[in-house]
């Protein structure tokens, strides 16, 4: 049984407040005014006779007449306070009004989106995103709903059966609106720091220009990237987690130009990746062109790892890597050209270890490894070609050590090793092309140790030593032509010591050596000092 002392618990969706029952309230309201009024005018008597001692006595109207004046106080509180309580019911039934107005506006533009016609749709679109704007406690429900229409199955061969006429411009509006209220972070109407779903969302084109995804979590995992241009450019990721995580780029154009990620979780073209996490992992670029050139990743964890580049053209080129983490371990590079020409290295790590590139073409020409880890280690270079001529080591970590070098071309030709630490320690160069010549050899370390040399040719003909470490130490030479040719030792240390030569197959002709330079010849005859 409930008890009639207890007020009414609270519903869901009341906007009135709680009231104890009438016919509770009026008598216990009776019987406290009749307390009061008992009280009060005894308590007049006693405080008029206690001020009139020795005088003339006070008269029962005297004393009558100021127990009216407070209970006429009291009284005109309690109105107040019943006005009060009158107005709270009124502004219940204002809110239970607008509320139902509400509700029936967001079911009208659901039935909308689920119409046949394609301008029925579009008039469901605008409605929901209107309602959106005016019912902020619900705004997160009409953004899931909006990104939940562009999750649903969605045909783009305009001969398949399923093929809806006027979809695709139903979808781009979405995207459209999306992108109007993530431009400013501080208007009221924004929807930047809410939720975006888009998981599995199929996109033929769509502008998310100058897009602030500021926080909450926004997904575009397993998504296809299949025609059209999608652009990214000038947005900011500043919060929370952006994941494109096991996504498709099968052709059309992805561009992230000069977007900024500041925390949260990528362009391309001057990119700036400076906290949070942002994840292509397990991605797959097969078709297309998908430019993340220019980047700055100086903060953060940025995840490309386990993804396939199997066609298509994806560029990294002109980025720079200056802090946080970036990962392309596990990679499969097999096909189409991936470039990351003319980027800069400068701090933080960036690791492409256990990748494998087995086809295309993957250049990384020109780039600076100037500070921080790039790890290049436990990969394997087996067909296509890779490019890494021209780059610059000046300082930092940057590990090649244990890769496979067993087809296709691997170019490392004019780069400069100025300073930092390089290792290719305990490769294996059984196959493919790999050149090094003309590159110069000024400063830092670099790390042949434990590497064997048993197939195809590797050139480091041409080439300037002039300072820093240069170590072949324990290295073997059983097969394939290793070139030194007309190479240049003025300066540093350079050792074979430890290696093994089993064949003539390594070349040390026309070299040019000064007395500066300092070679631990190992097994190989020494050349004396031939200055010109």
């Amino acid at each position: 049984m409930t008890n009639p002392l207890q007020p009414r618990p609270k519903q869901d969706g009341r906007h009135t407040p709680n009231l104890w029952p009438v016919w509770l309230v009026a008598p216990g309201a009776l019987l406290l005014v009749g307390a009061a009024a008992l009280g009060l005018y005894h308590g007049a008597e006693l405080l008029l006779s206690s001020e009139t001692t020795g005088k003339k006595p006070v008269g029962v109207q005297d004393i009558i007449k100021t127990t009216v004046t407070v209970l006429t106080l009291i009284g005109a509180v309690l109105a107040a306070l019943y006005a009060y309580r009158k107005q709270l019911l009124d502004e219940g039934t204002s809110h239970r009004a607008d509320s139902t107005q509400l509700t029936e506006r967001y079911t009208k533009a659901a039935e909308q989106l689920g119409h046949e016609q394609a301008a029925v749709r579009l008039a469901g679109v605008y409605a929901m995103a209107r309602l959106a704007d005016d019912w902020p406690e619900q705004r997160q429900v009409c953004v899931d709903v909006l990104c939940a229409y562009l999750r649903m199955p969605y045909e783009t061969d305009t001969t398949a059966p399923a093929f809806r006429h006027g979809e695709r411009e139903v979808r781009l509006t979405i995207i459209r609106i999306i992108r109007d209220h993530l431009q400013d972070p501080t208007a009221t109407n924004t929807w930047c720091g809410h939720n975006l779903d888009f998981t599995g969302a199929t996109f033929d084109g769509g502008d998310f220009s100058r897009s602030n995804f500021s926080g909450g979590r926004v997904s575009f995992r397993r998504s296809t990237f299949s025609s059209g241009e999608i652009d990214f450019g000038l947005s900011k990721f500043s919060g929370g987690l952006v994941d494109f995580g096991g996504s498709t780029y099968s052709g059309g154009q992805v561009d992230f130009s000069h977007s900024t990620y500041s925390g949260g979780g990528v362009s391309f073209n001057g990119s700036t990746f400076s906290g949070g996490q942002v994840s292509f992992s397990g991605s797959t670029f097969s078709g297309g062109q998908v430019y993340f050139s220019g980047s700055t990743y100086s903060g953060g964890q940025v995840h490309f790892r386990g993804s396939t580049y199997s066609g298509g053209q994806v560029h990294f080129s002109g980025s720079t890597y200056s802090g946080g983490e970036v990962d392309f371990n596990g990679s499969a590079f097999s096909g189409g050209r991936v470039s990351f020409n003319s980027s800069a290295y400068t701090s933080g790590g960036v690791r492409f270890s256990d990748s494998t590139y087995s086809g295309g073409q993957v250049s990384f020409g020109g780039s600076t490894y100037s500070g921080g880890q790039v790890n290049f280690s436990y990969s394997t270079y087996s067909g296509g070609e890779v490019d890494f001529g021209g780059s610059a080591y000046t300082s930092g970590e940057v590990d090649f050590s244990q890769s496979t070098y067993s087809g296709g071309g691997v170019s490392f030709n004019d780069s400069t090793f100025s300073g930092g630490q390089v290792s290719f320690s305990r490769s294996r160069f059984s196959g493919a092309e790999v050149e090094f010549d003309g590159s110069t050899y000024s400063g830092g370390e670099v790390d042949f140790n434990g590497s064997a040399f048993s197939g195809g040719p590797v050139d480091f003909s041409y080439s300037t030593y002039s300072g820093g470490q240069v170590s072949f130490n324990v290295s073997t030479y059983s097969g394939g032509q290793v070139n030194f040719s007309h190479s240049t030792f003025s300066g540093g240390q350079v050792s074979f010591d430890g290696s093994t030569y089993s064949g003539d197959t390594v070349s040390f002709e026309y070299l040019r050596i000064q007395p500066a330079a300092a070679i631990r010849w190992g097994p190989f005859p020494a050349i004396p000092v031939n200055e010109p």
